[in-house]
């Protein structure tokens, strides 16, 4: 398995990296992180650019790459935009919305909801996890009752990325709680469907740019060509896009764990203590280089999952060890940032404590780590 960049990824991944210099220069980063607003603007920006639907076929708006190239363009915007939470949202609305309809819609739900997704017109959010339904997903309690030729919703889901700024929804719901996982449907709801609202922005510690939030379904009527693909079969859709998110999701952050090292590599050489550089300290090159390991075997992760992909090889445990591997690195790195720079790491202006913020996330979101590790001991037959 070879990982090193073709041509085309690249030149995406060099094509991000200006365009994030360029055109994801917020100058009011610090203020949007702490009023927690998501920068929509920004998100227009990137799916101009191409980000929002990089595997996406050119006939439904994108770009017509390999998910191991969107990867790559996905690294590039980590590296030069600091601003977590926007990319983070600009990937779940790809992997968790865009992708299960292009590979479970039809063709008509494919040609009217694909084109805005990718050309930054509407913006998605996946709802899914409910109050007693987390870790335990399809234990959820959300009903859809079929009247005529018309569904009916009702019910709360809760943690929803995206879901107090989306414009259309992936829902999940059961229409027979008897069956289980197999009672699971999927549906798509555009925002402002009436008896559909969002009652509450959820303020959390980090990624404050990335909006979540509290949505509640009360009797909301919805056609038959809402259901995404076929009735009970929403298991099926919902662990698809979790293993396109676990996989793909965290490449922008093995860009900003790069970014993370030159920087301090950068201070250490030019901070200077007792009449040496700090890097000439074991204590923080041996921190650097085990940073940059981390960094290093966090891409591999990635565009293994991507490879895998491209073969049309099973990637659950891929995804599984990705998500678990560069999340656990990136809070890691984080925090080693913060200690390199001393006190002016800990302060808000530098940026770094941010990271440490927004890392944390990375252990919770997709499925805990701990449902991680349940998942790859059972691949083990542990």
């Amino acid at each position: 398995m070879d990982f090193e960049y073709s041509a085309e990824q690249r030149k995406w991944y060099d094509a991000a990296v200006a365009f994030a210099r360029g055109q994801l220069v917020d100058p009011d980063a610090l203020g949007r992180d702490q009023r927690g607003e998501f920068w929509r603007e920004g998100y227009e920006r990137c799916a101009k650019f191409g980000a929002a639907g990089i595997p996406v076929p050119k006939e439904y708006g994108g770009q017509g790459e390999e998910i191991a190239t969107a990867v790559a363009a996905m690294e590039g915007l980590g590296y030069a935009c600091p601003d977590t939470g926007l990319l983070f949202s600009l990937n779940a609305s790809l992997w968790t919305i865009t992708m299960p309809i292009l590979v479970f819609g039809d063709d008509a739900q494919k040609r009217r909801y694909i084109p805005p997704l990718c050309d930054g017109r509407s913006f998605g959010a996946n709802g899914a996890s409910e109050p007693e339904a987390g870790s335990d997903i399809f234990s959820m309690k959300t009903r859809a009752e079929r009247r005529g030729d018309k569904w009916i919703l009702n019910g709360r889901k809760v943690w929803i990325t995206g879901g107090p700024v989306a414009d259309v929804f992936l829902i999940f719901a059961t229409t027979d709680p008897t069956k289980g996982v197999l009672g699971i449907t999927a549906f798509l709801i555009d925002a402002g469907t009436p008896g559909f609202r969002v009652v509450r922005e959820i303020p959390k510690l980090g990624m404050r740019t990335a909006p979540m939030g509290e949505l509640v379904f009360e009797d909301v009527e919805l056609p038959a060509e809402s259901l995404l693909g076929r009735e009970g079969r929403g298991s099926r859709i919902f662990n698809q896009a979790l293993e396109w998110e676990r996989g793909a999701i965290l490449a922008s952050v093995v860009g900003t764990m790069q970014r993370q090292v030159d920087r301090c590599i950068e201070r250490a050489r030019k901070r200077r203590q007792f009449g040496q550089s700090i890097g000439k300290f074991q204590s923080v090159s041996n921190r650097i280089a085990d940073r940059r390991t981390r960094g290093e075997t966090s891409r591999d992760m990635v565009h293994r999952y991507a490879w895998l992909k491209k073969q049309g090889k099973d990637a659950t445990i891929a995804a599984s060890m990705a998500k678990l591997h560069v999340s656990e690195c990136f809070a890691q790195n984080s925090l080693d940032a913060v200690r390199i720079f001393g006190a002016q790491g800990y302060t808000v202006e530098e940026g770094l404590e941010r990271d440490v913020r927004d890392s944390t996330g990375g252990v919770l979101f997709s499925g805990t780590n701990d449902i991680q590790r349940n998942i790859i001991a059972q691949h083990l037959r542990i």
